[in-house]
């Protein structure tokens, strides 16, 4: 990639964590990136492909970071506080809020919905695998949809980026409340053969019934 195209790619998201996604332009890009705004439209086509390019190049940045420290998880619990330590680290860098913006965006705008979509993704997969791993063998496995936790989660980490930011405690709470659930699977995972049989045969049930 040229120097000018990472330039932009940067210019993009340093204008987004600035303006919002509203109030972006190929000026205030090109302004952020200390480029002709002439250049947006020659490396890239248009705003649109722009945006969606560092929304893709942005969000696989952050979760190859993130990427070992996931791999290395044990429980939930700890799974936990790496999604709050992902929380603090990446509000404070604006990149969760740079995810949220080009969300809000690809509501009125479709051709930013899959591109967004699509960088989104790149965690629910992450997330996922992670998910799989820790429930396998769980009573939990046999109802959990993993795939749909993991966008579950995904979207409640943005979510929660938003409300942080008009109530700060509440965000907080929430998190506490996610970290208590952990805690009771974990409680579950660890009652002895009698117990988990008999909570298997329960699960079991609610599953054919439904």
């Amino acid at each position: 990639m040229s120097d000018t195209k990472q330039r932009l790619l940067d210019g993009a998201i340093a204008a987004i964590r600035q303006h919002g996604i509203a109030g972006v332009s190929a000026r205030t890009i090109a302004a952020a990136a200390g480029v002709n705004q002439a250049l947006v439209f020659y490396h890239y086509g248009s705003m649109d492909e722009l945006l969606a390019a560092a929304c893709r190049a942005s969000t696989a940045e952050r979760v190859e970071h993130w990427s070992a420290r996931l791999a290395g998880v044990g429980s939930l619990r700890e799974l936990l506080a790496v999604g709050r330590a992902l929380h603090e680290q990446e509000r404070e860098l604006g990149n969760v809020s740079f995810l949220a913006q080009m969300l809000a965006g690809a509501q009125a705008d479709e051709r930013l919905a899959a591109p967004t979509a699509g960088a989104l993704q790149l965690w629910v997969d992450e997330i996922e695998g992670v998910l799989g791993r820790l429930l396998a063998g769980s009573p939990f496995a046999e109802i959990a949809d993993v795939a749909g936790l993991a966008r579950a989660v995904s979207a409640a980490f943005i979510g929660l980026e938003l409300y942080d930011g008009v109530d700060r405690a509440a965000a907080e709470q929430a998190m506490s409340a996610l970290d208590q659930l952990a805690m009771l699977i974990e409680i579950v995972d660890d009652l002895g053969p009698i117990a988990r049989r008999a909570l298997q045969a329960k699960v079991n049930r609610a599953v054919r019934r439904d």
